[in-house]
Formats: C-alpha cells, structure tokens, sequence
C-alpha cells in the first residue's frame, strides 16, 4: 500500500536527530542513549511503560499516567525504585534539558533491569531496575480517516496476559498490526474471547450510532486514559455513552468511527473489513469532541 497510514504517523521533525534521552539518571545525546543487551526488557519485554503527550508547556493528565506506571509495576512485581514524584522530576528535568514547550511525546519505560545470565527467572535481574525517557518532538500528522480491518488475534484473558496491562510484551499485538496490514488495512480490529469488538492493536475504539458513543465493557481492554477523558466529556456534555459488548453487524453500520490514544487524542476511522463507516471522513460527533478534548486539554 503506497499510503499506508499509522495511528502514531508524526510531522518529520529534524530536531529529533539532537535529543537527550534519560537513561537511569543521567541525560545523554541520543546516540548514547544505549541498555545493555542483558537487560531484561530486551531478552524478554518485561517491563512497562507509559506514554505521555505536552501541551503548552504541561503533561496532559499527568497523575493519571504515572499512577497507572505504579499500578502496573505492582501488577507484575517490579521495583521501580523511585517514588511517583520522583518520576516526576525526571520527566520534568528531561523536558528541561531539551526546551520542551509543547508538542512533545514521551515514552516513559521501565524494565526488571540487567540480567545474571540470559535466561527467563527475574531473581537473574541483578542491576536495575532500567528507567529510560524519550522525548522527541512530535505533532500528529494523519492525513485521511484509518482503515481497519477485523484480525485473527484476539484480546485475552487476564490469566494470560491481562490486556490492561501497559507492558513491554506486545507481541500479539503486533502480530494483529502485521496482520491487519496484511489485509490493505492501517490498524487492526481485535475482538473479545467472546467475538464481541474490542480495540485495535494501539488505540481504543469507539462507534457512534444514532446519536449514542459506544465502546466495549473495557473488559479486556488497555484502560485508556484518553478513553476514559472522552466518556466523561460525553457524561458532562449530556451525550449518551454505553460501555457494551456489540459486535461487528453494529459496527459496519455505524454512523461514526473513531479511535482514541494518548499520541493521536481521537483519530477517525474510515473503513473496517471494506466497509465504508457513516460518509467514509471524521462525523460530526467525532468533531464535536475533538473539539471539547482540546478544550479540556487546555484547561
């Protein structure tokens, strides 16, 4: 596909070339920003992240961000070994050291750190645990609605791999990108154990129909930050939202489609499976609260 889009795709920035990147306490050009190859995130993805957008000179929806940081690394029994502000502070002294103002993504990670020997048993993480923030210089540039198209993967159970979980194992997930690509699509459409629609590979997502914003139980879905930002805009703006299971009859003839995500805030959605969604461009709901998301931001 010669216009293959992403949910991620970004203005080319050459500033981008010169950042410093955060690597365990100290702030590094970017060509030094290296981890060792023991290190557990490397062998095996474990670890996990967050990632973090700049709007006029603030962290949108910073607490919330880095109190999921912690509540993950708990989830799988990862020291961070810092407190919530001093993750904080490393951001903020990140963001100085390279004049951040706004219109910047950070991705905030953190492994179980460097290994003994390479193999599977986190008592072999001797040093760490491995802290790294990039920031880089980051305007969103979509240039049309995204195609999706239905995989084969599936979000699964929380005893597998709790697909809330914000973790450096994304596999499955980028088994469903391939996929999806595979298929002319951009992004991936992945449904429940149940066959109910779910979320795509990257992003949560939405339907709109007849005048109701719907998204899936949130069962077996990333917890959305930027998901959750919208739900309550609709509450506030008196737009009726449903968390429901619904499948793919409902979503074919839908009026609207859209995604949301950190990088992208809410991301319209053209076509699913070869079928156009409402007039195949961002609809009017969509618009509408794109429009109080901004307004939200920059508050």
């Amino acid at each position: 596909m010669t216009d293959h889009v992403t949910t991620h795709q970004a203005e080319e920035d050459a500033r981008n070339d010169t950042i410093l990147i955060y690597v365990n306490g100290r702030i590094v050009p970017k060509a030094q920003a290296t981890v060792s190859v023991y290190d557990s995130g490397f062998l095996l993805g474990d670890g996990v992240w967050e990632g973090l957008r700049l709007y006029g000179g603030r962290w949108a929806f910073l607490e919330e961000h880095i109190e999921r940081l912690f509540e993950a690394a708990k989830a799988i029994d990862l020291d961070i070994g810092m407190t919530p502000d001093q993750v904080i502070s490393a951001l903020a002294e990140t963001q100085r050291a390279n004049g951040f103002v706004t219109d910047c993504h950070a991705r905030l990670m953190v492994t179980r750190g460097v290994k003994h020997r390479p193999f599977q048993h986190p008592s072999l993480s001797r040093q760490g645990p491995t802290m790294v923030i990039i920031m880089e210089h980051s305007r969103p540039k979509i240039p049309r609605p995204i195609r999706l198209a239905t995989v084969p993967q599936i979000r699964g159970l929380p005893m597998s791999q709790d697909p809330k979980l914000n973790s450096h194992s994304k596999l499955n997930c980028i088994l469903a990108c391939i996929a999806a690509e595979k298929a002319g699509a951009d992004e991936a459409l992945m449904l429940d154990v149940h066959g109910f629609v779910n979320t795509t590979n990257a992003c949560n997502f939405f339907i709109v129909r007849k005048g109701e914003v719907w998204t899936s139980t949130g069962d077996y879905c990333m917890n959305g930050i930027t998901r959750g930002k919208v739900m309550d805009l609709c509450r506030q703006a008196g737009i009726p939202v449903f968390e429901r299971n619904f499948g793919l009859l409902e979503t074919y003839s839908a009026d609207e489609a859209f995604l949301t995500g950190t990088f992208g805030a809410q991301t319209p959605v053209g076509s699913i499976d070869g079928r156009v969604i409402g007039s195949g461009q961002m609809g009017p709901m969509t618009e509408r609260l794109r429009g109080l998301y901004k307004a939200l931001v920059e508050a």
